[in-house]
């Protein structure tokens, strides 16, 4: 099938040739203003809480934010770090270093653009909706636990592990260590989210927070941990562009991590353009996506930064704040940089306690409780599918809860699908006179559904048990919406039993694409008589039993 002419142009391009008028530059400035408030507190506490300094946060959300939005196939999507990178991050610092994490990052882009140029868009959409509330808050479990340090001030007696599991013991050894400063600091943090959220929803409640806390920890000279005292502060400039450090060790070591990094980011990225599109009417373009991102990280990567992915809560800023085109997302990655340039310095006073607040509540944020509750209630296999991938989140790995649960999720539809397609004898318009009744010479079936593996050993067994005990044999196939090769097979194994016991079969309503499939296991119009319609079928058995009568 050929593709439209702009199947992969971004969509930058896409609005700039309908015409981009003053208005809707203002309209984007303000917006991109408004979003870059929002991403630049979020960006620096991401990337501490992923094991590296706070300045490679910035460096991905200028760098990997405008690429994004000049490249990408959303009008409205942001691009920076992701809370849902955090884990994967981190774990792959912790064994590879950032020259690893930085070679990860630009191999994931790579597959990124591949998976695009592959049209593979589209099928990253089939994720199960339990799994995708899953592992999301798996992800924020993760979150909060990794900022527990920060946020009670704690000093731990060893260097704090990355699982769960071992983490907490340590943590619960350190509780004597907790710093009051600490503590409040991060509750006066998200008291001021919490309460601006609630009473001036417009304001920008992250950076408020952080700036409230700020001053008030640096007027009072408070003993707290911040920015300065543990990272030296941010420069002010970006750095030179430069490849990471390659190996063949290295490069075949972070391969698996680059993978994770483009499964969760094409899995990201996309369902936040799904919401832009749910927010806007309009329609994103998913390879051209995937392709945008790709090109993201890879930018990312040689200026320092870390994974880059579409952002829901900076995305559904970027709408609610007027935006119309993928402008503001590079005015929002213009002004990250505007800010780094003149305020760096600054940031040097911001208590890691008060960042620690800041991703407490996205973490809260991040789970979908309203919809965690409607799975848990609504059946056992979506339960069985959510809470699985959640615990193998939370205890085990990110990726392989998401393989597990995408695999349980798919069982659990191919049972259900099963259970859908049904055989059973066809009676004809009048009742009185079913075609599967009368003489015993003749017999009708109906399948209804979609016939697929799943539900061969079904439907198999019913047709082997008629296939040899009649003259004539209709297969009514007018409800059948899908035929698979293994279907398709079995069809052909219980028309090969017919033949042997000299049953002719007759196959009615097969519409085109299943006919294919039946006569590419050489069910041809010689071995079978296809006909329209069941009347058509009995005109034909009709003729048959005249000319046998005569005979």
């Amino acid at each position: 099938m050929a593709l439209p002419a702009d199947a992969f142009e971004p969509k930058s391009i896409s609005v700039f040739r309908e015409g981009y008028s003053l208005d809707r530059l203002k309209s984007d400035a303000i917006a991109g203003l408004t979003v870059a408030i929002v991403a630049l507190p979020l960006s620096m506490a991401i990337a501490i809480a992923s094991g590296v300094t706070p300045d490679r946060g910035l460096y991905t959300a200028i760098i990997g934010g405008f690429l994004v939005s000049a490249l990408g196939g959303s009008r409205h999507q942001i691009g920076g770090p992701a809370g849902a990178f955090i884990v994967l991050v981190a774990a792959t610092v912790a064994r590879h270093g950032v020259d690893g994490l930085l070679l990860a990052t630009a191999i994931s882009g790579l597959f990124l653009i591949m998976a695009g140029a592959l049209r593979l868009g589209s099928y990253v959409k089939f994720i199960p909706f339990p799994v995708t509330v899953g592992f999301t808050a798996g992800i924020a479990v993760i979150i909060f636990a990794s900022q527990l340090t920060d946020l009670f001030g704690l000093t731990l007696p060893v260097k704090e592990p990355g699982p769960l599991v071992d983490k907490l013991p340590i943590l619960l050894s350190a509780w004597r260590t907790a710093s009051l400063p600490a503590v409040a600091t991060a509750a006066l943090t998200i008291a001021v989210i919490l309460t601006l959220r609630r009473f001036a929803p417009r304001l920008p409640g992250l950076l408020i927070a952080v700036v409230v806390a700020s001053t008030i920890s640096a007027t009072f000279g408070l003993d707290i941990a911040t920015i300065g005292s543990r990272f030296g502060g941010i420069p002010r400039t970006l750095p030179v562009p430069a490849l990471p450090h390659v190996t063949p060790e290295l490069l075949l070591a972070v391969l698996p991590d680059a993978a994770a990094f483009a499964l969760l980011g094409s899995i990201e990225s996309l369902l936040s353009a799904v919401v832009a599109d749910g927010m806007t009417g309009r329609r994103h373009r998913s390879n051209v996506e995937l392709i945008g991102q790709g090109v993201a990280n890879i930018g990312s990567a040689l200026f320092g930064g870390i994974c880059v992915t579409g952002t829901i809560a900076r995305t559904a800023t970027n709408v609610r704040a007027g935006a119309t085109s993928p402008v503001s997302g590079m005015f929002h990655a213009l002004f990250l940089l505007l800010f780094t340039l003149l305020a760096a310095p600054l940031a040097s006073y911001i208590p890691l306690a008060a960042l620690a607040g800041v991703l407490a509540v996205v973490a809260w944020n991040m789970i979908e409780r309203p919809a965690f509750a409607a799975l848990v209630r609504s059946s056992r296999g979506d339960a069985a599918v959510l809470l699985v991938t959640f615990l193998l989140v939370v205890f085990r790995d990110l990726t392989e809860g998401i393989l597990v649960g995408f695999s349980l999720g798919a069982l659990l539809f191919i049972g259900r699908m099963s259970k859908a397609m049904t055989i059973g004898p066809h009676a004809e318009t009048s009742p009185e006179r079913p075609l599967d009744q009368g003489d015993g010479d003749t017999v009708v079936y109906r399948l209804s559904g979609a016939f697929f593996f799943g539900a061969t050993a079904t439907v198999g067994a019913v047709l082997d048990r008629i296939a040899d005990r009649h003259r004539h044999f209709v297969l009514d196939f007018s409800d059948v919406s899908l035929l698979d090769a293994t279907a398709a097979n079995v069809i052909e194994g219980t028309v090969r039993k017919a033949e042997r016991a000299g049953v002719a079969v007759y196959m009615a309503g097969v519409g085109p694409d299943l006919r294919r499939m039946l006569e590419a296991h050489e069910l041809t119009a010689g071995r079978v008589r296809y006909v329209a319609t069941i009347p058509e079928a009995r005109a034909l058995i009709a003729q048959a039993e005249e000319v046998s009568s005569r005979a």
